[in-house]
């Protein structure tokens, strides 16, 4: 006769590697992650615990994106942050066969090629880094203080248009949060609306 004490421990086994994944919460420390660059090399949030760190979630294929890339708008506000000691990680978290996935060489080729200034470009096509952060379009953005904490996440703007000209005038929430940041104040606008392409996740397990 099977002992219920296993069937017990499966089920204990089995709730401790399905967590049950909540939209991280602003104020709090931000979701820890490890995930490839396009180098081949681990990095890890932690690894930044002292800068202030930006999340950018892409998809060369968006035209949501494009807009931001085609213009230079989204390059120069990463050279922007960079100089201002800002950590700036891409992440793709599109799956195998999915809109906008990449492997390293080709994450490598694209960095080139738009002349993106983040820091690095994290590989994440099992979605794992995505889901922990409820990140939903590209972009969707996110700021991480010093202290590891989420100060702003939302969309990059307050124009929800794949139209270049929408860049016009528009308010741009991931500048003004870093100017909160950099100078020491509280994000005016903490949480906004993101727009976007959907975030190409696969089937998740």
């Amino acid at each position: 006769m099977i002992d219920r004490r296993f069937f017990l421990s499966l089920a204990v086994v089995s709730a401790l590697a399905t967590p049950v994944l909540a939209e991280p919460a602003l104020g709090q420390p931000a979701p820890a992650f490890e995930a490839l660059d396009a180098n081949g090399k681990t990095r890890a949030l932690s690894e930044f615990r002292g800068k202030t760190v930006v999340l950018e979630w892409t998809n060369n294929g968006c035209p949501y994106v494009q807009k931001h890339y085609n213009a230079r708008a989204m390059q120069s506000l990463q050279a922007q942050a960079i100089r201002d000691g800002v950590a700036w990680l891409t992440i793709v978290s599109s799956a195998p066969g999915m809109q906008g996935h990449l492997t390293p060489a080709e994450a490598r080729a694209w960095k080139t090629k738009a002349g993106a200034a983040s820091t690095a470009v994290l590989l994440d096509p099992d979605g794992v880094v995505g889901r922990a952060y409820d990140a939903k379009t590209t972009p969707h953005m996110y700021i991480v203080d010093k202290a590891g904490k989420l100060v702003y996440k939302g969309g990059i703007d307050d124009q929800a248009s794949a139209n270049p000209a929408s860049l016009k005038g528009a308010r741009n929430y991931v500048a003004a949060a870093l100017a909160d940041v950099k100078a020491g104040r509280p994000v005016a606008e903490a949480a906004t609306r993101p727009y976007g392409c959907s975030v190409k996740y696969g089937s998740p397990g």
